[in-house]
C-alpha cells in the first residue's frame, strides 16, 4: 500500500520528508540509493539533485516516467507485491528509503538491500492511525515498536527511532527508522537511540 492510496498524505512531488532531511547526511555525494515505492518521485528527485545516483522503484509507471529523463535516476517499474523482489540478487545500496509504504513480506529484501556501512531511513504509518482516516487498516499499520523490531532481526544498527503522532500536515501515527549495517570491521551491535519528537 503506498501514500498515494491514503487520503490527506502526499506521495507526489513536494518537500521530502523531514526524517528523511534529518538523516540524509549520513548519505554521501554519489552514495547509491534505493528508493522504494517511490511514487511521483519527492525523494528521488531530492537526493538525485544532491548527487546520489537513485534506483527508484514503483508500480506506477507514469510516475516513474516523470523521472526517466532527470540525471542520477534510473527508474524500475515493478509490482512488489504480486510479483518477486525485483532487484538482483545480491544488488545493495549505500541508503534505502520508504516511506509511507508497508509491505511486511519484503522486509528481508528490504534489509538485505543495505549496504555495509549504509543506511535505511523508513517512515511510514503505526497504529493509532485508524483515530485519524486512511489508512486504517491493520495490514498497512506498524504494530508497536514493529520497525525496531525488523532492524533487530535484520542485524542492523539503529540510530534512531520513534512512534509518534504527528500534527501535520494531518495527525497521524507514524513510526520512523534510522539504522545502519555495519562496515567491514565495525561491531554489529544493536545501539538504540531513541530521541522526542523533533
Amino acid at each position: 500500500m503506498t501514500d498515494a492510496a491514503v487520503p490527506g498524505t502526499t506521495h507526489g512531488v513536494g518537500a521530502p520528508s523531514p526524517w528523511l532531511v534529518r538523516w540524509a547526511h549520513l548519505i554521501a555525494p554519489g552514495a547509491r540509493v534505493l528508493d522504494l515505492a517511490c511514487g511521483h518521485g519527492r525523494h528521488t528527485r531530492w537526493l538525485a539533485a544532491r548527487g546520489a545516483h537513485v534506483t527508484a522503484v514503483d508500480r506506477d509507471e507514469a510516475a516513474l516516467a516523470t523521472m526517466s529523463m532527470l540525471e542520477n535516476v534510473t527508474t524500475l517499474a515493478a509490482d512488489l507485491e504480486g510479483a518477486p523482489w525485483p532487484l538482483a540478487e545480491g544488488a545493495t545500496f549505500d541508503a534505502v528509503i520508504v516511506t509511507n509504504y508497508l509491505h511486511r513480506p519484503l522486509f528481508p529484501h528490504i534489509a538485505a538491500s543495505v549496504a555495509p556501512g549504509g543506511v535505511l531511513i523508513y517512515e511510514t504509518f503505526a497504529r493509532g492511525n485508524e483515530r485519524y482516516g486512511k489508512p486504517s487498516n491493520p495490514l498497512f499499520l506498524l504494530a508497536p515498536g514493529e520497525l525496531l523490531d525488523a532492524a533487530r532481526t535484520a542485524d542492523l544498527r539503529v540510530t534512531a527511532f520513534e512512534d509518534v503522532t504527528l500534527p501535520a500536515p494531518r495527525a497521524a501515527c507514524v513510526q520512523r527508522l534510522c539504522a545502519m549495517r555495519a562496515a567491514p570491521g565495525e561491531n554489529p551491535g544493536i545501539a538504540a537511540l531513541y530521541e522526542p519528537a523533533a
